[in-house]
């Protein structure tokens, strides 16, 4: 069904400083938004604004804007927050422990909401194009909004007219039964569309339609930088070789790529890679700009996410020609673009990125010094573990130079040496799967870590392998890298 009008029938309308007075104090509040885009603003704007003493609970699947993430984080209204933040107000509150924050993976966070019991949800706050007594059209992400509005006991629809009505052609969703009687996803390629434009609710949930016409708080992706590049020319000779020595990838690819600058400027840079005639799909969770130039070119056969995470150039790009791009951009839930069946059952490649990871192949994506939150996890673990090759890319240094980034020991780990493949600087690939621990340390030094740093690291392993350990390591010396 193909919706003509944003507000459909007899509904709620209301303004957003009614709906903010109206939600208890101390509520837990479920919100659409996912890589910065698709997320409510002027409900959370109201809410910010409001005199009362305000102790909410903040659920969202992903990151969201500054209308959240600043705004309503400055004015204390936020005392626990789950799973993902993005901007250094909320960085800086987490770390200080002002807001409790529990960190989760993407794909399981409608699970973790709707029956695991992690909270207990009031209200449901969404953006949409388009609005009806029973259901709504999503903008600009989808997110883990189907399971947080079957979750929640009431709904709010902002909708949004900045949004084009048109982005309802790119939407898929699908809704997994409740275990234990969920059937496989029955998607057979990402292109596919398996689902609705739309998502359904009992028509007694929906207590507001606020009207919206403010845009996104859009993606900044800054240039490629030197190591940007040769990381892209070392990840495309790896996966060159790949493609010729697997025949899992006979005849496509399928690609995933983290969010950031640096995922952005590999999607990119992959556009010069010679396929070889391969089908080259995309299935993650973000779109970002870099694959709008392989769509473009005609080198991208479908992409499918969960999220628009683009620039404000990148969205004008979008939304300019949104029914073309329709014909091979899909969207859904992040329990679909996440699935870890789905990842394993199309063999993607999953590229992402990290602070730093250790010489034995554990990954660090979150804390600084094990302890400072940076944003969260995001959807790396989902792609990390099923992928059927994960690549951790990054350059080897930070700080001009100063910090390694390749280091003896994390001390906070999100990914253990169990779910990386291969790990790719700007000075080259380290392949580690099938070596044991000290042949990987051997691997990663010699070939990832940066010529500065190569001999203090050698030095270490060959003191540490002097003990009868399978992983080797001396903390106390490890803790000076830090």
């Amino acid at each position: 069904m193909t919706v003509t009008d944003r507000l459909n029938g007899d509904l709620p309308l209301r303004d957003a400083d009614s709906v903010a007075a109206d939600i208890d104090a101390d509520a837990t509040v479920l919100t659409s938004g996912f890589g910065s885009v698709g997320y409510p603003k002027l409900v959370p704007l109201a809410l910010a604004d409001s005199e009362r003493d305000l102790d909410l609970t903040l659920v969202s699947s992903g990151n969201v804007g500054d209308e959240i993430d600043v705004d309503l984080v400055e004015s204390g209204a936020i005392a626990r927050r789950f799973s993902y933040q993005s901007s250094e107000v909320a960085r800086a509150a987490t770390n200080r422990r002002d807001i409790a924050f529990s960190d989760r993976n993407a794909s399981s966070m409608g699970d973790d909401v709707q029956y695991r019991g992690i909270v207990d949800p009031d209200v449901c706050v969404v953006e949409a194009v388009a609005v009806g007594p029973d259901w709504f059209v999503p903008s600009t992400s989808l997110g883990q909004v189907p399971a947080f509005v079957e979750a929640a006991d009431e709904l709010v629809v902002e909708v949004n007219s900045a949004q084009p009505l048109e982005l309802q052609a790119l939407h898929d969703i699908y809704r997994p039964d409740a275990p234990p009687n969920r059937d496989p996803v029955p998607l057979t390629d990402p292109g596919e569309r398996i689902g609705s434009t739309r998502v359904e609710f009992d028509s007694e949930k929906l207590t507001a339609v606020v009207e919206s016409d403010r845009p996104d708080d859009t993606y900044t992706f800054r240039d490629p930088t030197d190591d940007d590049l040769a990381i892209a020319e070392n990840l495309g000779d790896f996966l060159t070789g790949e493609m010729e020595r697997s025949p899992v990838f006979e005849d496509a690819i399928h690609l995933q790529f983290g969010v950031g600058s640096l995922g952005n400027a590999l999607m990119g840079e992959l556009k010069e890679l010679d396929f070889g005639g391969r089908d080259v799909v995309y299935f993650g969770e973000l779109i970002q700009d870099g694959l709008f130039d392989m769509l473009d070119e005609g080198r991208l056969e479908a992409a499918s996410a969960t999220s628009l995470a683009l620039t404000t150039e990148g969205q004008e790009r979008l939304f300019e020609d949104v029914e073309r791009y329709a014909e091979d951009i899909v969207l859904r839930p992040a329990d679909i673009s996440n699935h870890p069946g789905l990842i394993d059952q199309f063999g993607v490649v999953g590229v992402n990125s990290a602070i730093e990871f250790d010489i034995y192949g554990n990954v660090n994506s979150t804390h600084v010094n094990g302890s400072r939150m940076i944003n969260g996890v995001g959807g790396s673990a989902d792609f990390n573990r099923n992928s059927l090759v994960s690549v951790c890319a990054l350059p080897s240094t930070i700080k001009n130079g100063e910090i390694s980034r390749v280091v003896p020991m994390s001390f906070h780990v999100d990914h253990t040496e169990h779910d990386i493949d291969v790990f790719v600087t700007e000075q080259g690939v380290a392949d580690v799967r099938g070596l044991a621990p000290v042949e990987r340390a051997e691997c990663i030094i010699e070939n990832c870590a940066h010529p500065a740093f190569v001999d203090d690291l050698r030095d270490y392993l060959e003191d540490v392998k002097t003990q009868d350990a399978h992983i080797p390591m001396d903390v106390e010396r490890a803790a000076n890298w830090q």
